[in-house]
């Protein structure tokens, strides 16, 4: 499979037959009545459609191209081509399997290959996956997966650490789990050396004075 068609696969995909927000609402109200209460008494009568806002802002990332987020580069770098690493993108996603949300932090790396991407588009990007019904092992696939398609770098690290509500408030309960996941591309696969000074990265604390 060439690159172009891998590409393709990494763009969103839009649902031709997508309910109107009328529809939407409504089957928000056929929830309401499923679990026994009236939706229209005065505190749920505005319910459905703040369910369809909250939604809109949910699942976003449907509506954003991650590869479009990676297009712009900059090739002017002084040579450099050591790593590259944004750690603690905050992570706000929705299990597809319960849709209970996955809350947490992920952790990209990239080696440059004469040019990089702005650092907020690898965040952008983390948020345009993440906002979609997503499981943990997936979301970390694509988001490795456009990056190393996109900027052809020499290597691409992503790590995910979050927490799964619908087993930390149903099912088993048991709060306080947290997931890991890890994809690694290129150099971060193939070479111990580079693999183990991305994992140390993640371990050094940030400096003082950083904010702002």
């Amino acid at each position: 499979m060439d690159s172009i068609t891998n590409v393709a696969k990494l763009r969103a995909k839009p649902v031709s037959d997508r309910p109107s927000r009328r529809q939407a609402e409504a089957a928000v109200r056929t929830l309401l009545r499923w679990a026994g209460d009236d939706p229209g008494r005065e505190g749920l009568r505005d319910t459905p459609s703040r369910v369809v806002r909250a939604y809109e802002e949910f699942f976003a990332g449907y509506a954003t191209d991650p590869v479009a987020l990676l297009a712009r580069t900059f090739e002017e770098v002084e040579g450099y081509d050591e790593i590259v690493l944004l750690r603690n993108i905050r992570l706000e996603s929705v299990c597809e399997h319960h849709m209970a949300p996955i809350i947490g932090r992920v952790h990209v790396g990239y080696l440059p290959d004469r040019r990089v991407v702005g650092i907020s588009k690898l965040a952008r990007v983390v948020e345009a996956y993440g906002k979609r019904l997503q499981i943990q092992e997936k979301l970390t696939a694509q988001i490795a997966n456009v990056i190393n398609e996109v900027l052809e770098p020499r290597g691409v690290a992503v790590v995910i650490e979050a927490a799964h509500q619908c087993m930390t408030t149903r099912g088993v309960h048991k709060p306080g789990v947290t997931m890991t996941t890890s994809r690694m591309l290129g150099t971060f696969r193939d070479d111990a050396a580079t693999r183990r000074e991305f994992f140390a990265m993640l371990q050094t604390s940030p400096q003082s004075g950083c904010e702002g």
